[in-house]
């Protein structure tokens, strides 16, 4: 019986979903009230939140390898209003990793770390006999 063959795209390589929530005391990057302030923090792009986060984790002047390690990631994307995607060496993302585990790794203003996920590729493959033409 003859296998189809599969066409696959990898996407985001080397890659880290850190899964934020709203930090305690009031809604994400929203100060704690509920007022006009709190609505327009909520709705902050996701570059502008990579940046805190960068900003944040810059800090780190007793740990040089932390500091290399988060100025060398990148912004992938931001997702649901709730994961912030990065990528980077993987060397870096492991130095990330390792700063989530000792409770160094700082979250953006507004925002706690519920956990990272790691993402080594994220592939998408669509059977040959079912892609249409032009499609992956």
């Amino acid at each position: 019986m003859p296998r189809r063959a599969e066409r696959c795209l990898q996407i985001a390589p080397h890659s880290l979903a850190i899964v934020l929530g709203a930090a305690a005391g009031g809604r994400a990057a929203g100060g704690g009230g509920a007022g006009p302030a709190a609505e327009l923090g909520r709705h902050r792009i996701g570059y502008e939140i990579f940046a805190d986060f960068k900003r944040e984790n810059m800090q780190h002047f007793w740990d040089r390898r932390a500091t290399a390690a988060v100025a060398e990631t990148f912004f992938l994307g931001w997702i649901d209003e709730q994961v912030l995607l990065v990528q980077g060496k993987e060397e870096h993302l492991e130095v990330l990793r390792q700063g989530w585990a000792r409770r160094s790794l700082k979250p953006p203003s507004g925002f706690h770390i519920k956990y990272l996920a790691q993402q080594r590729c994220c592939v998408f493959c669509r059977a040959a006999g079912r892609a249409g033409r032009g499609s992956l």
